[in-house]
């Protein structure tokens, strides 16, 4: 009886164990994390500001919305980057919330300029550099988001795998920006900047009710 207590302690003990190092990733696992997100960061902010740039020095609604998922996507990969540290005060659930809020507020703003656009008849100029950074990230974007997702299997990384289907959202939404700008530049067709915004904004709305739930931003 003794030796089956024993053995039915030694059992549990090995069964706890296991559980605490399958909850935990490696460390190895959680430098890889914090790299992935440290290209994302450095990615985004570049990706951010020359889009954003681009849209108020060629007036072009398309890439207002690129720049606006761009910089929601920054947030996901702060906080996802942030989880790791245990003594961060900013929740999940409250970056969530404000990842949903500004994807609302953001698509907004990118449905206002646009209708103005329409109104007034803008014709947004050729943007070589927002053509570049949209181009660019059609190769930068997949590749982040299979890295993420590959990693998050391994550590169960729920914030992770989420994060890389909006990295996979933002190569997306690149293709659209691209079209709409190659397009333009090309052929000289105004309107075409605009569609591709307005293409882009069911994408936005739903990243933000997908946020605000915890599901698509890096924050669930």
């Amino acid at each position: 009886m003794a030796i089956d207590l024993v053995v039915a302690q030694f059992i549990q003990t090995e069964a706890h164990f296991n559980n605490r190092t399958a909850c935990s990733p490696p460390a190895t696992m959680t430098g890889t994390i914090a790299w992935l997100q440290g290209i994302t960061l450095v990615w985004m902010l570049v990706e951010c500001g020359v889009s954003l740039y681009g849209a108020v020095t060629a007036h072009s609604s398309a890439l207002l919305a690129f720049g606006a998922d761009s910089f929601v996507e920054l947030l996901s990969a702060t906080v996802v980057l942030l989880a790791l540290v245990p003594s961060f005060p900013l929740t999940k659930d409250r970056a969530a919330r404000l990842a949903g809020v500004l994807l609302f507020v953001l698509a907004g703003i990118v449905a206002l300029v646009t209708v103005l656009s329409l109104l007034y008849r803008v014709k947004p100029e050729t943007s070589c550099n927002g053509i570049a950074i949209t181009f660019a990230a059609l190769i930068v974007m997949p590749i982040l988001a299979w890295a993420k997702r590959r990693t998050a299997q391994r550590t169960n990384n729920r914030a992770l795998a989420a994060d890389a289907v909006q990295s996979a959202t933002c190569a997306y939404l690149a293709l659209i920006t691209l079209a709409g700008l190659a397009i333009n530049a090309v052929w000289h067709i105004s309107w075409v900047d605009s569609a591709a915004a307005l293409l882009a904004l069911p994408i936005l709305i739903v990243e933000g009710r997908r946020a605000l739930h915890g599901e698509s931003c890096g924050c669930c």
